[in-house]
C-alpha cells in the first residue's frame, strides 16, 4: 500500500554513482542531474556547503576549516556519510516542483555499479541510497547497465563486448543471454590518465601541476589515432614500444617549478601526452586481450563481427577506437552518448520488469 501511495508522487530514478561524475535520470524526464561527485563539509560543523560543480571548484582552495573530497573511490563507497548526504541533495533536488500536488521523495532506483564490488559494499550503496529518501534500491552492473544504454541486445545468444572506461574503474565484458560470461575490471581509468599526464610533466619538466590542468590537457591534446598505424603488426606486451608518433599540435601549461618553486609556463604537444598515456591505455588494451582470451570461441566469433562498442568518458579519447581496433584485430566504435550510457541503461531496466528480473543483483 505504502509502495503505491510513494509511486504516485515520487520520481523512479537511474543512478550512474561515478567516481568522478554521478548522473542521475529520470523516468519519463531525462537526464536531470549531471554533476561531479565532490561534496565540500565544514570540518568543525560538519555543514554541507556545496556539492557538485561547484564542490570541485573548492578542490585544492579551501582554507584547513573546509574539505571538498571525493566520496566514491574506484566506483566504490569510501565515505559513507558524505555520499548518503550527496545523494539525498540530487534527489531531493530532482523532486523539486512547481506542481501543485505534492512530490515525496521516495523513489524506486537502480543504480550501476563496478562489477568487482563486493558484497560488503553493495550494501553500503543500497543503505546509502535508502537513507538518502529511496524506497527500493537495486544494484545493476555497470558493464551490462553500459551495453543496455548502448543499445545492444543483452538477451540474444550472441556475444557482445562492452568496455566502460569510466572515471576510477574501466569495466570489460562480455555479454550475452542476460548475463556477463568474462569480464574484467580495472582500477585503471580517467584519473590513471590524469595522473599519468602529471607524473609525466614532474619527471620530464620538473613542473607540478594539478589534477584540473592534467585533465585539460588530456581532453584537447590526446590523438592516439597517429600511433594506431604503428602498432598493427605489433602483438603482446611489446606493443606498448610502439605507442608512439609525430608531434600534431602544441599547448601551454602553467604550474610551479619544483627547482626553484616559483610559477613557469612551458610548451608541450600532443607527442608528449601519447607518452604519458603509454602505460594507462597499454593495461586497458592488454586487459581487453585477457577476456577474449578467456572465452569462449564461438563468442569470440561474434565480437569479431559485431566489434568492440566503447562507453564512459575515456571513450571520448581522440583517435582510442583506431588504436584498440589495430590491437584486437576487430571493429572498435564508440556508443552513442558514451558518457550517458550507464545511468540510460539503469533507466531501461527500472521500466522493464522482466529484464530486471535478469540482470539486476
Amino acid at each position: 500500500m505504502l509502495n503505491a501511495f510513494f509511486g504516485l508522487f515520487s520520481h523512479d530514478l537511474g543512478i550512474d554513482l561515478g567516481t568522478a561524475n554521478t548522473l542521475i535520470h529520470v523516468k519519463s524526464k531525462g537526464i536531470l542531474i549531471r554533476e561531479p561527485s565532490v561534496i565540500a563539509i565544514h570540518k568543525k560543523s560538519k555543514k554541507v556547503l556545496a556539492i557538485g560543480e561547484e564542490a570541485k571548484k573548492m578542490i585544492g582552495r579551501t582554507p584547513a576549516s573546509i574539505v571538498a573530497i571525493q566520496p566514491l573511490t574506484a566506483g566504490v563507497i569510501s565515505d559513507f556519510d558524505s555520499t548518503e548526504k550527496m545523494l539525498k541533495y540530487y534527489i531531493e533536488k530532482v523532486h523539486q516542483s512547481s506542481s501543485k500536488l505534492p512530490n515525496v521523495p521516495r523513489p524506486r532506483v537502480v543504480i550501476g555499479i563496478p562489477s568487482s564490488v563486493t558484497e560488503v559494499e553493495e550494501k553500503a550503496v543500497i543503505d546509502a541510497a535508502k537513507s538518502a529518501g529511496a524506497r527500493k534500491a537495486y544494484l545493476i552492473e555497470e558493464p551490462m547497465a553500459a551495453a543496455i544504454g548502448a543499445g545492444l541486445d543483452v538477451l540474444a545468444p550472441r556475444g557482445s563486448l562492452i568496455v566502460d572506461i569510466g572515471g576510477g574503474t574501466t569495466e570489460i565484458a562480455i555479454i550475452s543471454l542476460g548475463g556477463i560470461v568474462n569480464n574484467m575490471s580495472l582500477k585503471v581509468a580517467g584519473y590513471e590518465f590524469d595522473q599519468a599526464i602529471a607524473d609525466y610533466i614532474r619527471y620530464n619538466f620538473n613542473l607540478l601541476i594539478g589534477a584540473k590542468t592534467a585533465e585539460d590537457v588530456k581532453i584537447k591534446m590526446t590523438d592516439l589515432s597517429v600511433v594506431a598505424k604503428n602498432v598493427k603488426s605489433i602483438k603482446g606486451k611489446d606493443s606498448v614500444n610502439a605507442l608512439s608518433g609525430e608531434s600534431i599540435d602544441n599547448i601551454v601549461i602553467r604550474g610551479r617549478n619544483l627547482k626553484t618553486g616559483l610559477p613557469e609556463e612551458i610548451k608541450i604537444d600532443s607527442n608528449d601526452i601519447t607518452e604519458a598515456l603509454k602505460r594507462p591505455v597499454q593495461i586497458i588494451i592488454d586487459g581487453i586481450k585477457d577476456v577474449i582470451e578467456n572465452t569462449a570461441p564461438e563468442l569470440v566469433s561474434d565480437v569479431i563481427k559485431s566489434g568492440v562498442v566503447l562507453a564512459g568518458g575515456g571513450a571520448l579519447l581522440k583517435g582510442l577506437p583506431e588504436l584498440m581496433s589495430s590491437q584486437l584485430n576487430a571493429p572498435v566504435s564508440i556508443a552513442k552518448d558514451p558518457l550517458t550510457c550507464v545511468v540510460r541503461g539503469c533507466v531501461v531496466v527500472l521500466e522493464d520488469k522482466s529484464l530486471m528480473e535478469k540482470v539486476a543483483k
